[in-house]
């Protein structure tokens, strides 16, 4: 890595996913080592059992990176800020955020920090795929008329629709400039919807994104969302009901009074497609997803009826 940028560090968000630290972490610690052999590593062990913590602690340990324990589970924005806090505290100047269920190569790595030199203000992502090799991940668009998404590869020239593109907070290279623009994520978000509101934030402030085409990495999404990894497409409860309530946090927090109406009309139907990534045969083998989509849609409402006055800077339960 070059010099004049100074040195990167790698941060993970954990939670009860020790074995994909010994998997996958390993993989991208020696990869960003390649580039800078002076890479620090910090995982943010979100609490989940006392065994689980014995378990990230070990693998630390074992391969001498920082362990960060908090004694709950901030959610994934919060321990992504704690990580990114502590690692630009230490020295760092460039940080690369990756799930725990990802890994990424060093010529990959070589090219988001390539794309980042340029322009300091970039935030940047790899083009990420499962690990069937199929693409999970090459650039998404929120529709702002109802909050939909759209991918990227499905632009019309000449779309009416105001939208606005983000990218996936499964693997970031994030600069100290950036971060510092952006002033760090929003941990009211807890799971999910975060780097979308990450991206609109850091370029409300000036920056840009850059989706890196020929940086690549892979993200198996069953490790972390999956209900039943490897059995059923469905996903967790906690998948459903933070992407159900969480549009609507961000339509508060970033949506006129005219977009918030419209936004809200919508959550029964942008509900059940949430529901549906899951696929239809979950609906009659577990009460899960049904559970999540009440849930979901009662907080989304009770959220986007919160008076104007109260939206900014309020902690959401």
């Amino acid at each position: 890595m070059s010099t004049e940028h100074g040195r990167l560090a790698v941060v993970v968000v954990n939670y009860a996913s020790a074995k994909l630290l010994q998997r996958n972490l390993v993989v991208v610690a020696r990869e960003a080592r390649a580039i800078d052999p002076d890479a620090t590593v910090i995982v943010v062990d979100n609490w989940s059992s006392a065994d689980e913590r014995r378990a990230a602690e070990d693998v630390a340990r074992a391969n001498e990176w920082t362990l960060i324990a908090p004694e709950s589970n901030t959610g994934f924005g919060g321990g992504v800020n704690i990580g990114v806090t502590r690692a630009l505290a230490d020295g760092a100047t460039d940080v690369l955020v990756i799930n725990p269920d990802a890994h990424i190569d060093r010529e990959s790595l070589r090219r988001l920090e390539s794309t980042t030199a340029a322009s300091r203000t970039t935030l940047a992502s790899p083009v990420i795929s499962d690990s069937d090799g199929r693409t999970w991940f090459a650039g998404i668009d929120l529709l702002l008329d109802d909050g939909t998404m759209r991918a990227r590869r499905k632009r019309v020239a000449g779309d009416p629709r105001p939208f606005e593109p983000w990218l996936s907070g499964a693997c970031l290279w994030i600069t100290r400039e950036v971060w510092e623009l952006a002033g760090g994520f929003d941990d009211d978000y807890f799971l999910y919807w975060e780097d979308v509101d990450f991206s609109r934030k850091v370029v409300s402030a000036g920056g840009s994104l850059a989706l890196v085409e020929d940086a690549s990495a892979v993200h198996d999404e069953g490790g972390t969302q999956r209900a039943d990894p490897g059995v059923s497409r469905a996903k967790s409860e906690t998948y459903y009901y933070y992407n159900i309530r969480n549009r609507m946090l961000f339509a508060v927090r970033h949506l006129d009074e005219a977009g918030v109406r419209r936004w809200r009309r919508s959550i029964p139907r942008t509900a059940r497609e949430v529901i549906l990534r899951g696929g239809r045969r979950q609906l009659i083998q577990s009460a899960a997803p049904i559970r999540a989509y009440l849930r979901g849609v009662r907080e989304a409402r009770r959220i986007a009826r919160t008076p104007e006055t109260d939206r900014k800077g309020r902690k959401w339960s």
